[in-house]
């Protein structure tokens, strides 16, 4: 397969359209774990094909049921997974607990997603990867907000976040499957 470069421009986008997917969801969601493959190798096969994605996600629906978010166990099952070449990079989606310590407001830990993206090394110039945060809104914020607040997805994040978790997404889409035989 031709070695695309893929940019952290490519992978912004594909982490905006997981959001985009996991957030009318609900809270309350299992870990979702995609992988991010080149749209060029889809076409073929889809039926709507938007060639102005480079990466679509696929969403891989053979997590454990067990594997609570922000575990150990997640973060070792992820490190362990094996893509096939055709997979450029990956996206994992948990709800985990998230205190602001530069809030001085917020003193208790509160429920929020976290979206962790990697390219995999041989498909980027430099390490790729992004991590986005979205804060579950309490009823108060919901309630001051208006009928329609709960549509409104605020992140913050950026590289550089979430170095465990970006370290096992990492791990997992470097090695070969001759690594783990």
């Amino acid at each position: 397969m031709n070695k695309q470069q893929i940019t952290q421009p490519m992978l912004n986008r594909a982490m905006m359209e997981a959001v985009d997917f996991i957030h009318p969801e609900g809270w309350d969601c299992p870990p979702t774990l995609f992988a991010l493959v080149p749209t060029s190798l889809l076409a073929s096969q889809m039926v709507d094909f938007d060639d102005s994605a480079p990466l679509t996600l696929v969403v891989q629906d053979d997590l454990p049921n067990n594997i609570e978010p922000g575990s150990e166990h997640l973060a070792d099952y992820v490190s362990r997974v094996v893509w096939p070449d055709n997979v450029v990079g990956a996206v994992l989606a948990q709800e985990i607990k998230f205190k602001d310590t530069a809030d001085s407001r917020d003193s208790e830990p509160r429920p929020a997603r976290l979206f962790s993206g990697v390219i995999r090394d041989e498909y980027a110039a430099d390490e790729i990867e992004q991590t986005l945060l979205q804060l579950r809104p309490t009823e108060e914020e919901l309630a001051a907000a208006g009928p329609f607040a709960e549509d409104d997805v605020q992140l913050r994040g950026g590289p550089g976040i979430a170095p465990g978790v970006i370290a096992a997404l990492r791990h997992g889409l470097n090695q070969s499957s001759d690594d783990v035989l």
